[in-house]
């Protein structure tokens, strides 16, 4: 007897419901489009907090060589790319610089902490800033200073700040490029004064404690924006009258180097102070390039 068998045929193919199948990239969507969402919300947030900070900033240092608007604080960014990264490394003195010294000879040490500084322009003293009366006396020395040489000197409104009191020397006399030959101007908001020095007396205003570099007195051959001098500095306003008369005299040797001639002190007494002959009245020596 034979026998015979027939197995019906077995399809092992899994067939799958396309359209009802979960689709797990689907599922996730939403989620990770509501993480960007938060991540995104919370980086705006905290930009245009940081950016609202800055600029609420920029307006307490008061009026300066920049205007008090959001052009003007965008600007300030930009220029903060290239400021400098430590004001208290004095500038390099060319080979070819002569005089190779300041005049700055008997600067005592300023004592106590060095003040908080900010801005870029304006650049502000915050902390430890001179008195009404403190910044009267500093205008006072200023302008006396420029009635003892008027014949080289002159007070006027900064060339730099556009709002404070300067001490300019003439155009048509030999001196140092700097805007409309400003030697120094000082800032009513905080009694501290801008001015530009020889490279060694900047060095020997720093070592004492007396002030630092400006953000911008950049002397790289490659900074192409020179809106304030190499020399530039900021003297950080004085607290008392010994400090005046140090300040003082810090202003007659910026006078020297952008004049090129030491200028008469207004009171004799302080003469001895400051010069490469004491500082009594006009010095011979020439400040030559």
């Amino acid at each position: 007897m034979q026998w015979s068998f027939t197995f019906p045929p077995v399809d092992f193919r899994i067939q799958v419901d396309m359209q009802n199948a979960p689709v797990h990239a689907n599922v996730y969507a939403p989620f990770f489009s509501l993480m960007f969402w938060l991540a995104s919300t919370l980086v705006a947030f905290l930009l245009v907090r940081r950016v609202r900070a800055g600029y609420l900033e920029f307006l307490s240092l008061g009026p300066g060589g920049t205007p008090s608007t959001p052009m003007g604080y965008l600007r300030i960014c930009l220029l903060s790319i290239f400021a400098l990264r430590n004001p208290f490394k004095p500038p390099h003195i060319p080979e070819t610089l002569n005089p190779k010294t300041g005049i700055l000879k008997y600067l005592p040490v300023r004592t106590g902490q060095r003040p908080k500084i900010a801005g870029i322009i304006p650049h502000r003293q915050v902390t430890q800033q001179a008195t009404p009366d403190m910044y009267a006396a500093l205008k006072e020395e200023i302008k006396k200073l420029a009635l003892s040489n008027s014949d080289r000197l002159y007070e006027g409104t900064s060339c730099f700040e556009k709002h404070s009191i300067g001490l300019f020397t003439p155009l048509d006399l030999p001196n140092r490029v700097t805007c409309n030959g400003e030697i120094c101007h000082a800032h009513p908001i905080d009694g501290s004064i801008h001015m530009t020095l020889h490279p060694a007396d900047v060095k020997l205003v720093i070592e004492r404690g007396w002030g630092e570099r400006h953000p911008l007195a950049r002397d790289s051959w490659w900074w192409m924006f020179r809106l304030v001098p190499t020399g530039f500095v900021m003297i950080y306003a004085p607290r008392s009258k010994e400090e005046l008369d140090s300040v003082v005299q810090i202003i007659h040797a910026a006078s020297w180097w952008v004049n090129g001639i030491e200028p008469r002190w207004s009171t004799p007494a302080n003469s001895s102070r400051c010069g490469v002959d004491g500082g009594a009245g006009f010095i011979k020596s020439q400040v030559r390039t």
